[in-house]
């Protein structure tokens, strides 16, 4: 009862921050430059074609009356119309949010199932080869640009070598698996097309280690630090000195202690892993979310930007939340 009543209480205070997100965003997108009326009917229509432009998507109102308009539909769960394709936002984000979903999840795999093992490594072995080489590789993760590794990624792989393809989920004639999670990897796996899950599996590598690895690099750093704090502790030395295996120290004792961290960092990653995809799917031309939100910034699509921002906003909200929650039951002495 007492964590329902913490999720209730949390949930009501993520409302006042999530409104002044829509807020705070409303104003900066409005504040851009240039009109998407006359951006949608090209620099040669008429005056008379804009301004009809205009009352058609409410743009002739004050931003007040804009705004007020926007929150009585997003009450009502419309996001509005998109100005650039007259498609509802709401079905836009539901086409181009598995994209983005099956990138990010790939990448947090990626980073979980790389990071935590090297951290491991590099804080028993501390001071030793292998902790040099962990301290190196998340060194360089955490300085390289994301686009500058990206087009080093489709240099290397895809112009040089040919061993990775370059762009989009699929090769331009394949047929995408019948949609059933919208994730290909899971929709290849259920349709037990093994020649469509390489494929699929080979587009996701260059996109997914790109988003990952600074990432990575952090949850490496982290799992490092905590280790090393645990390690110290006088229960692991009594555990030693009980005759304790040394796996068994390290992986049931020692990492079991230090997981707060890295469940905090875990979470936080997958966050900015959702919003932060915009220029890895630029990139590599991923038909994602953040691909839809650039195109929609270069015509100043207010709905869409928008839609897209509280989404990403609710998803990281909703995370740090069970993130919350999910430390009772990592630390018992953790109680709300």
């Amino acid at each position: 009862m007492r964590i329902l009543a913490y999720i209730i209480k949390r949930v009501l205070a993520a409302i006042p921050v999530l409104v002044g997100v829509s807020i705070l965003t409303f104003l900066i997108s409005h504040a851009i430059p240039g009109d998407p009326a006359r951006i949608i009917v090209g620099p040669k229509a008429s005056k008379e074609a804009v301004e009809a432009i205009r009352r058609e998507h409410g743009l002739d109102r004050p931003l007040p009356a804009q705004y007020v308009r926007y929150m009585t539909g997003l009450m009502q769960g419309d996001l509005g119309q998109s100005i650039r394709n007259h498609r509802p936002v709401t079905r836009d984000l539901a086409d181009f949010f598995p994209a983005t979903l099956e990138l990010t999840l790939a990448s947090l795999v990626l980073c979980l199932t790389v990071g935590i093992p090297l951290g491991i490594l590099a804080a028993v072995r501390r001071n030793r080869l292998a902790d040099h080489v962990a301290r190196v590789f998340s060194v360089i993760g955490v300085s390289t640009p994301v686009f500058w590794l990206g087009l080093m990624l489709l240099l290397l792989f895809y112009r040089n070598l040919g061993w990775l393809p370059g762009s989009g989920r699929l090769d331009i004639t394949s047929t995408p698996p019948a949609a059933v999670t919208g994730l290909y990897v899971i929709d290849a796996v259920l349709a037990r097309d093994w020649a469509l899950l390489k494929e699929v599996l080979s587009h996701l590598v260059l996109p997914a280690f790109c988003l990952s690895y600074v990432y990575l690099a952090v949850i490496t750093r982290i799992v490092r630090s905590s280790m090393i704090a645990v390690l110290g502790q006088d229960y692991i030395t009594t555990a030693r000195a009980n005759g304790l295996s040394a796996a068994r120290v390290v992986l049931k004792h020692a990492f079991k202690n230090s997981l707060i961290p890295t469940v905090t960092i875990a979470g936080l990653s997958l966050g900015e892993l959702l919003g932060g995809a915009i220029l890895t799917e630029t990139i590599f031309a991923w038909p994602g979310m953040g691909k839809y939100v650039v195109d929609s910034i270069n015509s100043l699509d207010f709905p869409a930007i928008m839609g897209f921002t509280l989404l990403a906003s609710t998803a990281y909200v909703v995370i740090n939340l069970g993130v919350d929650v999910l430390y009772a039951f990592l630390n018992p002495r953790i109680r709300y």
